[in-house]
């Protein structure tokens, strides 16, 4: 299976805020390949095998101050990687995985990220292969 690579949807408004943190365009993305799923978003990574997906769902429009810039959720540990409020993709995962801290000891169980594409991204997930 070839990689797919899907770039973030990067509202105007915060993309001056964004970059100052090294989030850009071509510092953020989402890649998916046959085994796994990487993404990158400034200075933050996170990389999990591609069986690790337990589950995704489309959600969106999120408040800008839930979404914009790397987050964390208080409510369930999960990690956000926020570039626009338009759309997203929520991923669970089966095993809980490091992204926000260096060292690896905090662990998110899912993660949103804002790309261009959510549906799309969506459909490589969920297909058996990748799509």
């Amino acid at each position: 299976m070839t990689a797919h690579l899907f770039g973030f949807r990067f509202d105007p408004l915060f993309r001056p805020a964004l970059a100052v943190l090294g989030v850009r365009p071509s510092t953020a993305w989402v890649r998916v390949d046959a085994d796994d799923l990487a993404v990158g978003f400034g200075p933050w990574r996170l990389r999990t095998g591609r069986e690790n997906i337990a589950d995704v769902q489309a959600g969106g429009p999120y408040r800008w101050w839930r979404v914009i810039g790397p987050h964390l959720s208080v409510s369930d540990r999960g990690v956000t990687f926020g570039s626009s409020t338009a759309a997203g993709l929520c991923v669970r995962f089966v095993r809980p995985v490091p992204a926000l801290l260096p060292g690896g000891w905090l662990r998110h169980p899912g993660m949103t990220v804002t790309v261009v594409d959510p549906a799309a991204l969506a459909g490589v997930l969920t297909s058996p292969g990748g799509g």
